[in-house]
C-alpha cells in the first residue's frame, strides 16, 4: 500500500500502478528521504522525475512545498499521479507532464522554470546507458541553491560530472545520493 506518510494529506492512500514499469518507493525509504530533506521542502519548488505514482512528489506538497512538478510517459502511471492528485485534492499545485524525461526537461528551461528540489528515480538500467543528471545541467532548471536526489540500486556505480555529490545514505538495496550545483 502506498500512503501520504506526513503533513496535510497524512494517511491518504494512493494508487500505485500494477506494471514493472513502476517500482514504488517503498515508505521506509520515503520517510528516510523526508527526514533528510524536510527543513528544505517547505515552500520548494520540487520536481518529481521519472515519477511513477507521484508519491514522493505529493509528499513534497503535504509536507509544504508550493508546486510539484511531476514527469512521466508511462500512460497508465500519469493516469494515477492525476488520480492520486485529486485524491488529495492538490491539482491546483500539482503539474503533471506526460512525456520522456529530457524533451520534459527541455520544455521547462524553455519557460525558464528552475526547482529547489529535483528528485529521480529513473529505472535502473537507465543510470548505466545515459546520465540524466547532464540535460538538467545543460537546460540550467535547477536553482543555484538546489539540490538533486537521485535513486538507485546499490549495485549501480554511477557518478556525474555536472553536480558534486553531498551526501550517500544506502537503505536495504536502495541508495539515496544527493547532489548540490559544482562550483
Amino acid at each position: 500500500m502506498i500512503r501520504v506518510i506526513s503533513g496535510r494529506y497524512k494517511g491518504k492512500r494512493l494508487r500505485h500502478v500494477a506494471s514493472e514499469k513502476v517500482r514504488p518507493m517503498p515508505n521506509k525509504l520515503k520517510e528516510a528521504l523526508f527526514n533528510i530533506i524536510q527543513a528544505r521542502v517547505k515552500d520548494a519548488v520540487f520536481l518529481d522525475g521519472f515519477a511513477g505514482t507521484g508519491s514522493v512528489g505529493i509528499e513534497a506538497l503535504s509536507r509544504g512545498a508550493r508546486v510539484a512538478v511531476f514527469i512521466e510517459q508511462f500512460p497508465s502511471a500519469v493516469q494515477a499521479i492525476r488520480i492520486n492528485l485529486e485524491r488529495c485534492q492538490a491539482e491546483e499545485q500539482g503539474l503533471v507532464i506526460s512525456r520522456e524525461f529530457n524533451r520534459a526537461v527541455i520544455h521547462l528551461a524553455g519557460q525558464d522554470t528552475r526547482f529547489d528540489m529535483i528528485f529521480l528515480d529513473p529505472p535502473y538500467r537507465l543510470l548505466d546507458e545515459r546520465d540524466p543528471l547532464k540535460v538538467i545541467h545543460k537546460r540550467g532548471i535547477l536553482a543555484p541553491e538546489g539540490s538533486i536526489i537521485l535513486r538507485h540500486h546499490h549495485k549501480t556505480d554511477f557518478s556525474s560530472p555536472y553536480f558534486s555529490l553531498e551526501r550517500k545514505k544506502r537503505i536495504g538495496d536502495d541508495v539515496l545520493e544527493f547532489f548540490s550545483p559544482s562550483g
